[in-house]
């Protein structure tokens, strides 16, 4: 049998013939040097399918891209409805997320990214208006007036025009009227004061049969009391001191020893002013007593003089009620006058 000559096998991709190391080690492939095949448009091209039992390059079945040889379907490929070559793909910005092969959804969430940045935007242009809105709200002045008080809250300051002490009682009455409404020799008493300079007293006493009189001045200032009627404030606190000063001597508790008072409302002095005089019969002594009450904003005036009509023991009396009662006046206008 005649020897034959060994050839080598035929390269794959190379339809020429037999391999030939004179002429294959050197020679690179014709389309080595080639570029890269880029489509302008991500549109994905039609990849051509070889007809049945065609054999394609280098003796195997099936096709053939620039990529390299596909494997027939059915042999773990992925369908050709999913299949996208990577030549295929466009070149992505580095500053924007390109959806790639068999990512879906990358153009919807580009859109809802977008739409959370317009609603963004929306809300801080509306956040800046509110605030815009509110500032010229506070700035702009309210009109004249005092501000408006919210019904039913309590002040707990004191309010212009009130007062926070009271003079000393016994300079506030000058010594001519002194002289003038208690004829004699005068004593002169200053009790100690309770509430500190919210309140001072003093007393005036003529003991001369048979003329006998004690004259009572007492000036307080009331404080905001948050069990005052009204707003709590200083001054509604010394309305309701005033009225239950006054309702005392007007009207007496039941079983009181002392007699109901006869009251005559005052015009031009304070913002409130009452004159009253009562009768006292004890153990067969007579004794009037005349009184004026004055509340000037916060502050209550409150004068007593007492002169006996008749004693059980001495020579005292008579006295004038009339007389009594324009003493305790003048030592009243005195005291509110000195809170001015």
């Amino acid at each position: 049998m005649p020897e034959q000559e060994y050839l080598p096998p035929r390269r794959p991709g190379d339809p020429a013939g037999p391999y030939r190391p004179d002429r294959d080690e050197d020679d690179p492939s014709p389309w080595a040097d080639l570029p890269p095949v880029r489509p302008a448009t991500p549109a994905r091209p039609a990849i051509p399918v070889m007809p049945a039992g065609h054999a394609g390059p280098a003796g195997h079945g099936g096709r053939r891209d620039a990529e390299g040889p596909i494997p027939p379907a059915g042999a773990g490929s992925p369908p050709e409805d999913d299949f996208v070559p990577q030549w295929a793909v466009p070149e992505a910005d580095e500053n924007e997320e390109v959806p790639r092969p068999g990512r879906r959804g990358g153009r919807a969430m580009r859109a809802a990214a977008r739409k959370r940045r317009r609603w963004l935007v929306l809300a801080g242009g509306l956040v800046i208006v509110a605030g815009v809105v509110i500032a010229v709200v506070l700035l702009l002045p309210s009109g004249p007036g005092p501000a408006a008080v919210t019904p039913g809250t309590l002040i707990t300051t004191f309010q212009p025009g009130e007062l926070r002490q009271v003079p000393a009682a016994c300079g506030v009455v000058p010594a001519a009227t002194v002289r003038q409404y208690l004829p004699g020799k005068v004593s002169q008493a200053s009790p100690l004061p309770v509430n500190g300079t919210a309140e001072s007293a003093c007393n005036w006493t003529v003991d001369s049969p048979p003329v006998y009189r004690l004259m009572e001045l007492n000036l307080l200032a009331y404080a905001p009391n948050g069990l005052a009627s009204g707003d709590g404030s200083a001054t509604f606190a010394a309305i309701d001191g005033y009225d239950s000063a006054l309702q005392a001597i007007s009207n007496p508790p039941k079983h009181s020893p002392d007699p109901r008072a006869t009251v005559t409302p005052l015009s031009g002095l304070g913002n409130q002013a009452d004159s009253a005089l009562q009768v006292f019969h004890a153990g067969g002594a007579i004794t009037d007593v005349a009184t004026v009450l004055v509340r000037y904003h916060n502050v209550v005036v409150t004068v007593t003089l007492d002169g006996l009509e008749h004693s059980n023991r001495g020579s005292y009396g008579p006295v004038s009620e009339s007389a009594l009662s324009a003493a305790a006046l003048a030592f009243a206008r005195a005291a509110e006058a000195s809170l001015h």
